[in-house]
């Protein structure tokens, strides 16, 4: 008898992670899957965090439970942080360090939403963003940007999807899953159409920072009258490589960082104290790491954008962040090869995971059922092949 929960049986699995578990049956039966599916930086987390974390085990001061919010030097460091790198002016009070950005957002859904409350969501979205609001019994209500616009929704579009229970609205920038990157004059015009209402809260992830290929990173926190009603989110999987370390943080009005502090002590309490000291070694230590991490996944960029405009019927545009495509593919919807038919893009995912051996994500798991989402966190020699498979295996469609 089936005796899970309503909450549980209501949200999908997350797409992302379905389909590496995929990926990696086909690798144990021994065959070779190329995996452009996971946001996994390919590189190794830089040599200073790592012997951090060594120091840390070595020193025998580490080994009790940390603060729930986080240990007060690393939130001093991310404060200082937030106002030099961002214009943030975050006291350490206001600093909540997670188990990784998903659970900081987690946190702050949890604390805000109540039963009916509706939270804007730009789309194309980052996965777990519905399912995150729906465990807050909260209702998502998606604006959704187009691939001739960047994807990126319009100021006239949230306001039209503005309701009296509106709670708050979440966008990522740079974003997961189409790179696009919102200018410090977007973020405006989206802050004109938030300011009348106090009662919204603005949910800004900002957990690719550091891999922007265009001009720099703004936050929406730092236009007027902004900062004390956004949540401003961060971490170090993406930028530093610690996917693994899973240590994430918000800057929040105080009243917002306390009460995602409540909730955190009742989940999991505080985030793992080696962690935590390798967090604060990456702040602290050379960025150079970073850059040159980013301007290699420029580089690949570039290769990819070409490899991608060269197969027939896929729309590509050219991400400003992140480390993602975006295609759309709704060219070979309705297509098919021998029994197999295409009847979406999640069809079309799976035959080229079967038949090309490459791992992709469908992007209705994003909201836009046309696109897919690949992941160029790879290194080049795997990109050239993953996509000369795909163009093999796509040509064979009709």
């Amino acid at each position: 008898m089936n005796q899970l929960s309503n909450r549980i049986q209501s949200i999908p699995e997350s797409a992302t992670l379905a389909m590496a578990a995929k990926a990696r049956e086909m690798k144990e039966k021994g065959i070779e899957v190329i995996s452009l599916s996971l946001g996994e930086p390919d590189f190794k987390t830089p040599k200073h965090i790592q012997e951090a974390a060594k120091q840390a085990i070595d020193s025998e001061e580490f080994f009790a439970y940390p603060p729930v919010n986080g240990y007060l030097d690393l939130r001093k460091a991310i404060s200082e942080k937030f106002e030099k790198d961002n214009g943030l002016k975050y006291d350490p009070n206001q600093i909540v360090v997670s188990n990784g950005a998903k659970q900081s957002i987690a946190n702050v859904f949890m604390a805000l939403l109540n039963p009916g409350d509706e939270v804007i969501v730009l789309t194309p979205y980052w996965v777990s963003y519905s399912a995150m609001i729906l465990l807050a019994e909260g209702t998502p209500v998606f604006v959704k940007g187009t691939i001739e616009n960047d994807f990126k929704a319009t100021p006239d579009q949230i306001r039209e999807a503005l309701t009296d229970r509106t709670k708050a609205i979440i966008f990522s920038s740079p974003c997961n899953p189409t790179g696009s990157v919102f200018s410090k004059s977007e973020l405006e015009a989206i802050a004109e159409v938030v300011r009348p209402r106090e009662d919204i809260t603005i949910i800004s992830d900002e957990i690719y920072e550091l891999i922007n290929f265009g001009e720099k990173h703004e936050s929406i926190g730092t236009l007027d009258d902004m900062l004390e009603r956004t949540v401003t989110v961060n971490g170090f999987s993406k930028g530093y490589a610690m996917t693994g370390w899973r240590v994430g943080y918000i800057g929040a009005p105080l009243w917002i960082a306390k009460a995602a502090n409540k909730m955190q002590g009742q989940y999991t309490s505080g985030n793992s104290s080696i962690a935590q000291r390798a967090a604060l070694s990456a702040l602290q230590g050379s960025v150079e790491p970073s850059k040159e991490m980013a301007k290699a996944y420029e580089d690949r960029r570039a290769l990819v954008y070409d490899l991608l405009k060269s197969i027939p019927g896929f729309e590509v545009n050219m991400p400003q962040g992140a480390f993602y495509f975006f295609p759309n593919v709704k060219h070979y919807i309705g297509k098919s090869y021998g029994t197999v038919k295409i009847n979406s893009v999640n069809d079309l995912c799976l035959f080229l995971l079967e038949d090309a051996q490459v791992s992709l994500v469908t992007g209705e798991a994003f909201g836009d059922p046309e696109c897919l989402r690949l992941s160029y966190a790879a290194s080049e020699e795997s990109l050239k092949k993953a996509i000369a498979s795909m163009k093999e295996s796509l040509a064979k469609l009709s």
